[in-house]
């Protein structure tokens, strides 16, 4: 962390109405954002970083990130609950593990992601990076933790990063137990998903039954944590909003009583196409889906967008992530969930960009922190060659990451070659 100059830059600031900013110099000091002015050269006890022309914003914000897995896609599924136990057996495993977390990790950062929320990890690891990162043990994006979900036996995830409840009163006992650990947020798995989905046209069938989701959401509310919570399906929307959830993470089909409970609760919905795109639209031979988990791979695909369009309209606060974890779904790939945004749901660049930015920091209630160019805020910023204004694309090669005043070597960040060749035949 140093005293920094960043001149002849073209800032794009994060706000929702951001227009390019020339001739201008961001000063940064002690992680933060100093001031921002107009400079004629060298800058005495500064470095200067000149960035020739490029294009500085700030970091991204993911807000669905499963840090245990690196979304590397494979031919046959892996057994999640078998995996989680072998972590989790001893002490030996548990440290291998969290090593393996930290590196998973490490390309969020690299890719110009500096803050990041988790939904469902192992144990208490999140938290843990958490506290490490912010007490500069080792670089890392800010983390917004969840630790262990909750969920019930057969549902999403159960057993691997969810414990299973099976009553309200567990579902409220596990709430605090979670609590114990230190996470910022409870994450729900109220319905299922299109891996576990048995028929055609329900791939988020109820599982969580609304008097377990009104426990847990009312035990958390009280310890002062908001509620976060996988639904793939209308009825599962409309159960977590009527019984205390604050993020509705994938979304599904909209309805007027859906949009009605969204308002009522001043609840967020979290957009997630990157992992409903592969099995949506991918040939089967490429994503290794089933033909009824392509069939409600598309079902979800459409639902998020028009979920994510009638909040819009509605406005209803949107915010961005990726799923990571999901097949196909890196840590790198931030920039794709932006893209995906802009194309599917129409709108703008420069929405988007503030989605994935300050929009997202608003959801977090981070936005004093972060988000934005600023003076006060956090250091965190990324530059690319080319304007992202015109095509959100220029934030796949970024030539500088900057997470609370320290520059970050991103260029130790590898990409799958398959994964970039599959995924590149949906851009435009």
């Amino acid at each position: 962390m140093g005293r920094y100059a960043i001149r002849n830059a073209v800032i794009l600031d994060g706000t929702e109405n951001m227009e390019p900013q020339y001739g201008k110099t961001i000063f940064i000091q002690d992680g933060k954002i100093e001031e921002i002015r107009v400079s004629q050269g060298q800058e005495p006890g500064y470095v200067s970083i000149d960035l020739d022309g490029q294009y500085v914003l700030p970091g991204l914000i993911n807000l669905h990130v499963h840090i245990p897995s690196t979304g590397k896609p494979k031919k046959k599924p892996s057994d999640p609950k078998k995996l989680a136990a072998l972590v989790m057996k001893n002490g030996l495993t548990r440290v291998l593990g969290y090593a393996l977390c930290k590196k998973y990790l490490m390309p969020e950062l690299w890719s110009g992601v500096t803050t990041l929320r988790t939904v469902g990890g192992l144990g208490d690891f999140d938290a843990r990076l958490r506290d490490e990162i912010a007490a500069e043990k080792f670089p890392g994006p800010r983390i917004v933790a969840s630790n262990m979900a909750i969920s019930v036996p057969g549902g999403h995830m159960a057993g691997s990063v969810a414990y299973e409840a099976h009553s309200p009163e567990e579902a409220a006992e596990l709430v605090r137990r979670i609590a114990e650990t230190k996470p910022d947020l409870i994450k729900l798995m109220i319905t299922g998903g299109v891996l576990d989905a048995k028929k055609r046209g329900e791939p988020g069938e109820l599982k969580m039954p609304p008097e377990y989701v009104k426990a847990a959401c009312d035990e958390a509310h009280k310890l002062g944590m908001h509620v976060a919570a996988h639904v793939e399906s209308p009825e599962g929307v409309r159960v977590a909003l009527e019984n205390g959830v604050d993020t509705i993470e994938h979304g599904a089909e909209p309805n007027e009583k859906i949009m009605e409970l969204f308002r009522e609760r001043k609840a967020c919905h979290v957009t997630t196409l990157s992992p409903a795109l592969p099995f949506a639209l991918f040939d089967r031979e490429v994503s290794f889906a089933t033909e009824v988990q392509q069939y409600n791979g598309k079902v979800l695909f459409e639902g998020i967008i028009h979920c994510t369009k009638a909040c819009l309209e509605a406005g209803v606060p949107v915010g961005l992530g990726t799923d990571t974890g999901c097949p196909y779904i890196t840590h790198y790939d931030m920039w794709r969930e932006i893209y995906y945004f802009h194309k599917y749901c129409g709108v703008s660049n420069q929405f988007a960009l503030y989605s994935a930015t300050l929009g997202n920091a608003k959801i977090l209630g981070l936005d004093k922190e972060t988000g934005s160019i600023a003076p006060g805020k956090s250091a965190d910023l990324i530059a690319c060659r080319e304007n992202p204004l015109e095509h959100v694309k220029a934030l796949r090669n970024l030539t500088m990451v900057m997470a609370k005043g320290t520059l970050v070597d991103h260029t130790k960040l590898k990409k799958y070659e398959n994964v970039e060749r599959e995924l590149d035949k949906f851009l435009d």
